[in-house]
């Protein structure tokens, strides 16, 4: 337990933290009303917003709790929280606070239908968002993807994309029963299947890596990728890479790379939005905002690993401002 104090004009809050979640620490006990007065204050008070005490409030809890605070704020003032955010932050500070927000399955559906949404399609996000959650987390997505925008995901998903890369997306996104199950009788035969799929023959039986790929579960599917190795002179990723291009490579790639270690995944992706002198902002924006309360910890361990540096260390290096300060609050620590 740590101790934490928030002072907002002459008005002080004394809470406990639990033991971390995620890479945040959440409340196990905190006053919603205070904690709600000293978003309000800032509105209405002083009309000046006070952007340290947003993202210091609301990066330290969870979805829940905050969800909890927008009631009390609405009570409080009688206008909408969200609506209140919206008009007083602006930029990437705003997509972070605003992605807060939502739940995980609420955000993802939501990055997924703004992928597809208007002229042309964000290949590269949808991509992610659908290749890169476990069939639990999709079956989620959709119900809350209906909910939200009264469409079925699959069919925005198929109007929008075509061929093998429509077929592999559709597939993934249809798969309704998260599974665990390793079936040791059919792991010779799948590898041998992939195989025969790809490199063995001129061309690729892309339907038959796609049955694969979405119908067996990811522990079935690691030992399938390792006995492949006994037939083919190339990894997976290698074949993949050798055997198909654009897009659907980039979802194949996605797929192996998350079935063997998801979180290292997520930590390449980070490592190469902040190559350069500034971060591509909405990746990153993506992925901390959308794993917050899901991995970040794990993907801290393995961005660490890859890189001999701290997510935490990298993020302050590659960005600046408000949105530095929100992005480094939700990466919860150095390494």
């Amino acid at each position: 337990y740590s101790y934490y104090n928030i002072s907002v004009c002459t008005y002080s809050i004394y809470a406990y933290y639990n033991i971390p979640v995620c890479t945040y620490s959440i409340y196990s006990y905190y006053n919603i009303s205070v904690n709600t007065y000293s978003i309000y204050s800032y509105y209405n008070i002083y009309v000046c917003v006070d952007e340290l005490t947003i993202i210091d409030i609301l990066t330290r809890r969870s979805y829940f709790q905050r969800r909890e605070i927008a009631f009390e704020y609405e009570k409080r003032s009688k206008k909408d929280m969200i609506t209140a955010l919206k008009g007083a932050l602006s930029g990437s500070l705003e997509a972070v606070i605003l992605g807060l927000m939502k739940s995980t399955a609420q955000y993802d559906a939501s990055e997924i239908k703004g992928s597809i949404k208007g002229l042309g399609t964000d290949e590269e996000t949808l991509i992610e968002m659908v290749c890169s959650r476990s069939a639990e987390e999709l079956v989620e997505i959709k119900r809350v993807y209906k909910e939200l925008f009264k469409k079925e995901l699959e069919k925005d998903v198929a109007g929008d994309t075509s061929g093998d890369f429509r077929s592999l997306l559709l597939a993934l996104a249809k798969r309704d029963e998260p599974s665990n199950i390793v079936d040791y009788e059919k792991i010779d035969q799948d590898a041998r299947a992939l195989y025969e799929a790809g490199v063995k023959r001129k061309g690729t039986d892309v339907a038959t890596w796609i049955t694969i790929m979405s119908e067996r579960s990811v522990p079935h599917l690691q030992k399938v990728f390792d006995r492949y190795k006994s037939y083919s002179p190339y990894d997976m990723q290698e074949s993949i890479r050798k055997e198909v291009k654009g897009d659907l490579e980039k979802s194949f790639l996605t797929l192996v790379e998350c079935f063997e270690n998801k979180q290292q995944y997520f930590a390449n992706r980070l490592s190469e939005a902040m190559k350069g002198k500034s971060a591509k902002e909405k990746v990153v924006t993506r992925i901390v905002v959308s794993r917050c309360e899901v991995d970040l910890m794990k993907i801290r361990t393995e961005f660490k690993k890859l890189n001999q540096k701290s997510l935490y260390q990298t993020i302050a290096e590659h960005t600046k401002g408000d949105y530095q300060k929100v992005l480094l609050s939700l990466c919860g620590g150095d390494d």
